[in-house]
């Protein structure tokens, strides 16, 4: 069969390969177009195992919540910055943000296994394989979490997505005022990086590990003094700097950034007395862009010569 610029156009827009490569697939397909993108898909993912073994490091975080009791959050990567703002990716992360807030899977095994929601033929890992064919770069569905809830959840992203937060609270009223107050204690989460909700969270290994510090810190102070101080005086050293450490890490012990006045557990009072409510925070998720991973150097110089060297 003859392949027309109508064939090759129809398949282009299925399956946003590029035009030579669909033009090829028509080819060897005979102008069947299941076949074509059949074709297509199996040619993806052979170019999507050769990208993946490349760095994706860049990418952004996006959340969104249903009805106030269901959110989803996500990071998914790409190695540059550059395809990270780019529409099609952007509009993949939504989808995968989509599938969270759908999903029953518990971990990153059995959602990436689980059928796409958008095309129930393949699965979520085929449809990243796909994407990766058709923006040319490594992409990883890095991390999801999932948050339902019988009070409230809100979502924060800061940065166009460097950084993305979910808060829940336990509350017998949700309007406009308590989910303001959530939304700013997410901004709060954003900037300030706490890992724990309360003290009652930290664990205990955590505590005796970090007494175990600040005491040989201590000694080594008071070893080095003109001036050492007795042992009960220590403790109280230790006593002091483990609160000041716990105010930093507990966001209900942080300081409130819009009001250096209150901490963020004064602020939420305040605002559940005003409106009311029984108002308990109950879990964070922050999500930050690229943490923990390697990213690499970008010398684009380097890359294009080495393209041309290889052409």
């Amino acid at each position: 069969m003859a392949v027309t610029a109508k064939m090759v156009k129809e398949l282009r827009e299925m399956t946003g390969a590029g035009m030579m490569d669909c033009k090829k697939a028509l080819n060897e397909t005979d102008g069947n177009m299941d076949a074509a993108v059949e074709y297509l898909r199996k040619n993806g993912q052979a170019k999507a195992e050769k990208k993946a073994g490349r760095i994706a490091a860049e990418g952004i975080v996006m959340a969104d919540v249903k009805d106030d009791k269901v959110a989803a959050i996500v990071e998914v990567n790409s190695e540059t910055d550059f395809v990270a703002k780019n529409a099609e990716f952007q509009g993949f992360v939504k989808a995968v943000v989509n599938q969270a807030i759908a999903t029953e899977s518990a971990d990153m095994d059995a959602f990436m296994a689980e059928a796409w929601n958008e095309d129930t033929s393949m699965t979520v890992k085929d449809a990243l394989t796909a994407k990766i064919s058709v923006i040319g770069e490594n992409l990883n569905i890095r991390r999801f979490e999932k948050v339902a809830t019988d009070g409230c959840v809100v979502s924060y992203i800061h940065g166009g997505g460097r950084i993305g937060v979910l808060v829940e609270a336990d509350t017998d009223v949700v309007n406009d005022e308590i989910k303001l107050c959530l939304k700013n204690v997410a901004m709060q989460v954003a900037a300030m990086s706490p890992k724990y909700v309360s003290r009652e969270e930290v664990p205990a290994d955590y505590l005796e590990h970090e007494k175990e510090i600040l005491l040989a810190q201590a000694k080594k102070e008071n070893e080095e003094s003109k001036k050492p101080k007795p042992d009960n005086i220590i403790e109280k050293m230790i006593i002091g700097r483990l609160n000041k450490e716990m105010k930093e890490i507990c966001l209900l012990d942080q300081v409130y950034v819009q009001d250096g006045d209150l901490t963020v557990g004064k602020y939420v009072e305040k605002v559940a007395k005003e409106n009311g409510a029984n108002v308990t925070l109950k879990k964070f998720v922050r999500f930050e862009t690229g943490e923990g991973l390697e990213k690499k150097n970008e010398d684009f110089a380097a890359e294009v010569a080495a393209q041309m060297a290889g052409n």
